[in-house]
């Protein structure tokens, strides 16, 4: 069974073990320029695995000891994870002692693959979801591992790398709203960004945004949960 889910899930990491060779060296170099020891990234990647946090956590540790500050800058960079919980709780149910791990494991590369993949039914969905938590987590630790080890050596330019990150969201939207006859919580979630672009400005649109769609989605999904399960019966 294990042996199964395991050949199952590999193949949909592959993409995410490509762009993590990138990504995760990339940070470990970072953290190596900033003068850090390759202990911190391998650390900081095991404990923290924030992603995009991890980035924020390098001028923070240069910065003067400020917990509550570096609280909330980590609550507004991982705001996202909510949405990512409340998509997954479905998905997630009936794991049983895995569940803890998959949410401690969950990152933007993780939920695009579980959320999407289609598990065969022949496979544990369980330990579908519990290997590509294990193997997209190892490889950002073991790139991150290597960025700072080789950090003093390497030395290239990583202008444009962060738009992989928007990149692969574009493609969950899109792969989304094509496998949706009725894409209401994409429509709420244009909406809501739209909206609150106009009235907050680009610097400031992001967290009215979150706020308005979870407070659409929390009002709306007995409705939609009602169409999402119509839909599969058709």
């Amino acid at each position: 069974m294990k042996r199964k889910a395991f050949l199952a899930a590999f193949p949909h990491t592959i993409p995410i073990l490509t762009g993590f060779c990138f990504l995760g060296l990339t940070y470990g170099v970072y953290m190596r320029a900033a003068g850090f020891s390759f202990w911190y990234p391998l650390l900081i990647s095991l404990i923290v695995f924030g992603g995009s946090l991890q980035f924020v956590i390098v001028s923070m540790l240069l910065s003067p000891y400020a917990p509550v500050q570096t609280f909330l800058m980590a609550l507004m960079v991982q705001a996202r994870h909510l949405f990512y919980g409340i998509a997954m709780l479905d998905k997630y149910k009936g794991t049983g002692w895995k569940k803890p791990y998959l949410i401690f494991a969950m990152c933007d590369e993780t939920f695009s693959v579980n959320c999407a993949a289609e598990v065969p039914p022949d496979v544990d969905r369980g330990w579908f979801y519990f290997f590509v938590s294990l193997l997209d987590r190892l490889y950002w630790v073991a790139a991150s591992t290597l960025g700072g080890l080789l950090g003093s050596v390497l030395h290239f330019n990583t202008e444009g790398l962060d738009f992989v990150m928007t990149a692969m969201f574009v493609v969950i939207l899109t792969e989304q709203w094509l496998k949706e006859k009725t894409p209401v919580s994409e429509w709420i979630g244009l909406a809501a960004g739209v909206v609150c672009l106009l009235i907050f400005g680009a610097d400031h649109f992001l967290i009215p945004t979150m706020v308005c769609v979870l407070a659409a989605l929390t009002l709306l999904r007995r409705p939609l949960e009602h169409n999402f399960a119509k839909e599969e019966t058709l």
